[in-house]
């Protein structure tokens, strides 16, 4: 007898959708085929599909079996086959109504005993199966929290195949589905550190809030112990929650790479990536035999930190360019090609060299002209190129870290962060960017214009300095960031000008290789 199910697995943040064939003959003697493209994970379902049916009490019988996975010119991975592949077979041999099959979406690992048991991947596979238009997606127990945050499709959980197969046939409900299907969970606090902490380093604060008022990207610079990580991980606890959308979105990578904590529904803060130096580029831009997300997407709507980023290998700080500008990630392979969202905020922390000291008044820098500047190859002025805050932190005198003083609390500078972003939500209602960051030459050119007098500044900048036209437009939109703090319409020469300040590395370019504390070509 023939049956169908349908089934799907993660291609991406999306999903393929597989139709399960089994064709099943009697037979003196007995063979079980997996046909279709699939992987290890998939051939190796028949061994679990027929251990957790013998546990149901279903005895086998002499029989060639059949499953086709079609498409079958689509690569077939991962372990979520094993539910419609065990639910095809039953009602190839009558044990579960053809007819009830149809119009459902079945994901889930089987165990021996037939338990069910999470896989990744199910929320872009949910929302894939509400635009297809099914009726119902039933997911193991353990994704129930993360499958029923989707509205508009119904989602059944479900702790074994038994229970499955019970639904199926008589409409039982699964006993459990109701306790583990959990609506998404309240925003709550995050939990960072806080930026009152942070005592001195007054410009580097004032970087700070505009980068995350903004979402630029941000580099700090200064020797050791300055307090550059200090500050970057206080950046969290100032950032907007993450919107309704981004959650989506975020949750989604998430539950590709397996990650989201069960029982779960839409992740809730703004995620904040820090990989240590000798990650590989894999493992930092995404990819892999099996692409998988990487640290990039993984940060995707929050913060990608990279502490001492001189220390990361050049060829891996190189395949950052193309996620910066893009927000998005794209794997090429032989047989398929696939995209991961990529719009992380870069927040970076280097040494001005290698003993850390250089343009210090406090240390002697002990390094000789030509090791600071391989130290200083390491970045390419491409990639300083797209930062749009670089600036000095310089070391905190002894006698103000026993002064007591604390600067701004968290809060108080996340309501400030709060309201420009408000301002930039209502600003770009209806087009693809959310932030002053993400603004394009027409973005540009209607809301951070320059006056005349702003347009001389810029000019006496550029060529001071040898601007290129991305740093241009990156100070347009810093310097719209700073009017939105302020509370200003229209970009002023004031803004402008704070914007070029933070533009560290372009003035020590420009003064020249020997620049004391400078980063130099």
């Amino acid at each position: 007898m023939h049956a169908l199910a349908l089934g799907a697995t993660p291609r991406g943040v999306g999903a393929l959708f597989v139709t399960v064939e089994v064709d099943r003959i009697r037979a003196n003697l007995p063979s079980i085929s997996v046909v279709g493209m699939a992987d290890t994970a998939v051939r190796e379902a028949r061994e679990r599909i027929f251990a957790a049916i013998r546990h149901l009490g279903r005895k086998g019988e002499a029989a060639n079996i059949v499953f086709n996975l079609a498409p079958a010119d689509e690569r077939k991975q991962g372990a979520g086959l094993d539910l419609p592949m065990a639910i095809a077979f039953l009602a190839a041999v009558g044990d579960v109504p053809v007819e009830k099959v149809k119009g459902r979406l079945l994901v889930g690992e089987l165990s021996l005993e037939g338990r069910l048991l999470p896989v990744r991947g199910i929320l872009p596979i949910v929302l894939a199966a509400r635009e297809r238009g099914l009726e119902e997606v039933i997911v193991p127990i353990g994704n129930g929290g993360e499958a029923g945050v989707v509205a508009g499709i119904k989602v059944t959980a479900a702790a074994s195949l038994g229970e499955v197969v019970r639904w199926l046939r008589s409409g039982t409900p699964p006993g459990d589905a109701g306790e583990e299907i959990l609506p998404p969970r309240p925003r709550s606090s995050l939990n960072a550190p806080d930026l009152c902490e942070v005592i001195g380093q007054e410009v580097a604060r004032r970087t700070l809030e505009i980068a995350a008022a903004g979402g630029h990207h941000l580099l700090l610079m200064g020797p050791p112990g300055s307090g550059k990580s200090m500050l970057a991980r206080r950046l969290p606890g100032i950032l907007p929650a993450l919107e309704a959308e981004e959650a989506l979105e975020t949750t989604c990578v998430y539950s590709v790479s397996g990650r989201v904590p069960r029982p779960a529904g839409l992740l809730n803060q703004r995620p904040f990536r820090a990989p240590h130096h000798t990650i590989s580029a894999a493992a930092l831009i995404g990819g892999g035999s099996s692409p998988q997300p990487g640290e990039v997407s993984l940060a995707h709507n929050g913060v990608l930190f990279l502490d001492e980023i001189t220390e990361f290998r050049r060829d891996v700080l190189e395949g950052l360019r193309q996620p910066l500008e893009d927000r998005e990630v794209t794997v090429a392979r032989a047989r398929s090609t696939l995209s991961f969202p990529a719009g992380f905020q870069l927040v970076a922390a280097a040494n001005p060299c290698p003993c850390g000291y250089l343009g210090d008044p406090g240390r002697e820098c002990i390094c000789t002209p030509p090791v600071v500047q391989r130290y200083r190859a390491r970045l390419s002025g491409p990639l300083l190129d797209r930062m749009d805050l670089q600036v000095s932190v310089p070391a905190v005198p002894w006698r103000d870290l026993g002064s007591g003083r604390r600067g701004e609390a968290s809060a108080i500078v996340a309501e400030r962060v709060a309201t420009a972003r408000v301002l930039q939500g209502e600003r770009y209602l209806g087009r693809s960017c959310r932030t002053n960051a993400e603004m394009g030459p027409s973005e540009i050119d209607r809301w951070a214009r320059p006056s005349a007098d702003g347009r001389r500044l810029l000019e006496q900048a550029a060529q001071s300095l040898g601007l290129s036209a991305r740093a241009y437009h990156r100070i347009l939109r810093v310097a719209r960031t700073i009017a939105d703090l302020a509370g200003d319409r229209d970009v002023q020469t004031n803004h402008l000008a704070e914007a070029i300040g933070y533009r560290m590395l372009d003035r020590d370019a420009a003064a020249g290789p020997k620049a004391v504390g400078g980063w130099g070509q």
